[in-house]
């Protein structure tokens, strides 16, 4: 194989790599966005976290873009540090999250969200970690709201977490069972 020929097939091998390291630019304020500019951007980061948030072998990682996405397209959530968030609900969790109940709410044990997070820096969106609730059988973090809080960094390593640092915020909508939803014009309904 000449020099030329084995230039190519490397040039060709690397394609794939090209497109999951492509950048996602951001102009403007990202928090003056629109529906279709959060859309373009979400469909352009959205595999290479898929595919960093399982690279440590996650069993979470692995399975939640199979669940059922609780919006339209990812919002900005203030706690979150000004990223952009997309929630999905493993099948224990869907339908009773989906109602997005303000009083009364009890998530079954078992209940998993899973919630993709990216931010803007430096005109750039950049992957965020993979914040993940996981409801337990009553009693068995009382003081988190039997709510299991944990996260994986975009290379999909575990991020130490402080329970009770989750847990403080989320008691805020205790009424709701610790779930503070997508805004509401992004809300995706149960059937």
């Amino acid at each position: 194989m000449t020099s030329r020929l084995k230039l190519i097939a490397g040039l060709l091998a690397l394609a794939p790599l090209a497109a999951f390291a492509q950048e996602c630019p951001v102009e403007g304020d990202p928090l003056d966005l629109g529906d279709e500019a959060v859309s373009a951007l979400y469909d352009c980061i959205e595999a290479r976290m898929a595919e960093g948030y399982a690279a440590n072998g996650d069993p979470v990682a692995a399975e939640y873009r199979s669940w059922q996405v609780t919006s339209t397209r990812p919002a900005l959530a203030g706690p979150h540090g000004e990223r952009f968030l997309q929630t999905f609900a493993n099948g224990i969790a869907a339908d009773q999250y989906l109602k997005f109940a303000e009083e009364g709410v009890e998530m079954p044990a078992g209940s998993v969200l899973a919630k993709e997070s990216f931010a803007v820096k430096d005109g750039k969106a950049v992957p965020g970690p993979l914040f993940i609730m996981t409801k337990l059988e009553a009693g068995e973090a009382p003081d988190a709201g039997d709510w299991l809080y944990a996260a994986l960094m975009p290379n999909g390593k575990d991020m130490k977490i402080q329970q009770s640092f989750c847990a403080g915020c989320h008691l805020n909508w205790a009424a709701q069972d610790s779930l503070a939803y997508p805004m509401e014009d992004v809300r995706l309904t149960s059937q």
